[in-house]
């Protein structure tokens, strides 16, 4: 065992020290700026960690930041300049989030689409659904099949205005991209837009992006063995952005197709050409990131942005948070279609909320239209299913400071759905709603 056992986190527990912390926050950064090389962060880990038990006193524990400024030390001094910026950039971002959480006023945000919420938040208002107390009293007076008739209305409405705005466009454009993050509703909300588009006459050419992952072995992984599929570098960009530039001057392409049993890329899978009347149809968690479609004229394409903007207060009056409603979509989504566990999904939502708030949310208002996916009736489907859960999470995760990020989700989540009237019975959702993407029993094909 090496001279440094432990080290302390910011929040002041003293946690293991594991050196694999390390090379993944090295690698990440390196995939940032295109590198893919892990047996050279690898290399640099036991740089930082000889240098680190080098100038580490005697019955001193470090804390994270001295760890992290050898960190940035060792990567310049090794002459990785590119690496070291994107690494000190993440921190400082980072370290800025923190202090604004920790404000008792932060400041508003700039990247909240405050003209839609306050749309929406009149909406709710008026329908008497702007906190869960009023959603409890209109679902004891028996009127939950009546809330969800006016929330699925109210939802078509957002996506026959979409439809409309790209149909005045149809003219000079070559390709619409729907974007968001997780577990927005994105697959079901493409699906409703192109039968809309369809009955207008306009022609689509679906392109699935999920098709340019890179092998599963060249994406960063933590120290639990989970893979960080959520940041866009984890997609070979700059072939996403030849491909579409090509297919948006006429030209054919191969594109590659990938096997997600297996983690791998095959190149050069399935040609692809638009047709003089067909427009490229783009569902993607990172459809906004310049990168993507970099060097590609902005008038010739048209893009959306999907987000659950639930207004709606809490037992302790704060807004429920967008991002919870996301992560029990996303559990039971997971947990129907991809095996894979709604705990598991808990403990992996750091990954994914650290890249929306760094690749996806900033670049929202780029977007010509925000779809609102959310359905304030949801929260009382989600009860039975998934509160005895959340209440087991909170106590399991309590004392466990690898996972403290994970035992702050479920506290906070257990309170909500602690407070929310339960709602057994789901029949009153439509087979097309785009809840059903997640709760099951959607008539449409994804």
């Amino acid at each position: 065992m090496g001279k440094i056992a432990e080290v302390v986190k910011r929040s002041g527990a003293i946690v293991p020290f594991n050196p694999d912390r390390i090379t993944n926050a090295i690698y990440r950064a390196a995939v940032a700026v295109g590198g893919r090389d892990r047996e050279r962060a690898e290399w640099l880990t036991k740089q930082v960690v000889h240098y680190l038990e080098q100038t580490t006193p005697e019955g001193h524990t470090p804390h994270i930041e001295e760890i992290q400024d050898i960190v940035e030390k060792m990567l310049i001094e090794n002459g990785h300049a590119k690496v070291a910026k994107e690494y000190i950039l993440y921190r400082e971002e980072s370290s800025r989030r923190r202090r604004e959480e920790g404000k008792s006023t932060p400041k508003p945000s700039e990247n909240v689409p405050w003209e839609k919420t306050w749309q929406i938040l009149d909406w709710v208002v008026s329908h008497g659904l702007h906190t869960i107390e009023a959603l409890n009293e209109r679902i004891v007076r028996g009127e939950f099949e009546q809330i969800v008739r006016e929330s699925e209305e109210a939802y078509e409405k957002e996506v026959d205005m979409a439809a409309k705005l790209i149909a005045e466009r149809r003219n000079f454009l070559r390709m619409v991209i729907i974007s968001g993050p997780s577990s927005s509703g994105k697959t079901t909300t493409t699906i409703k837009l192109e039968q809309r588009l369809r009955h207008m006459g306009m022609k689509f050419v679906a392109l699935n992006v999920d098709n340019y992952f890179f092998d599963i072995e060249m994406h960063p992984k933590d120290e639990f063995g989970d893979y960080d599929f959520e940041t866009p570098q984890a997609l070979d960009l700059s072939l996403v952005n030849e491909h579409l530039k090509r297919l948006s001057q006429g030209e054919e392409v191969a594109i590659p197709f990938y096997d997600f049993k297996v983690g791998k890329q095959y190149l050069n899978h399935t040609q692809m050409k638009l047709a003089e009347d067909e427009i490229l149809l783009i569902d993607s968690l990172h459809g906004l990131y310049p990168k993507m479609s970099e060097n590609i004229p902005d008038k010739i394409i048209a893009r959306l942005y999907l987000e659950p903007l639930l207004q709606m207060k809490g037992p302790d009056g704060r807004y429920i948070r967008w991002t919870d409603i996301r992560l029990i979509r996303r559990m039971l989504r997971d947990a129907v279609h991809r095996a894979y566990q709604p705990q598991q999904t808990l403990e992996h939502w750091h990954y994914v909320r650290a890249s929306e708030l760094r690749n996806i949310i900033p670049y929202l208002s780029t977007a010509d239209y925000i779809i609102n996916s959310a359905m304030p009736y949801e929260i009382a489907l989600y009860r039975p299913r998934l509160l005895d859960s959340f209440t087991k999470w909170e106590k399991q995760y309590r004392d466990d400071p690898l996972r403290e990020d994970a035992y702050t989700r479920a506290t906070r989540i257990n309170k909500i759905l602690q407070a929310v009237e339960p709602v057994e019975d789901d029949s009153p959702v439509p087979s097309d709603s785009v809840l059903r993407e997640f709760i099951g029993g959607s008539r449409l094909e994804y």
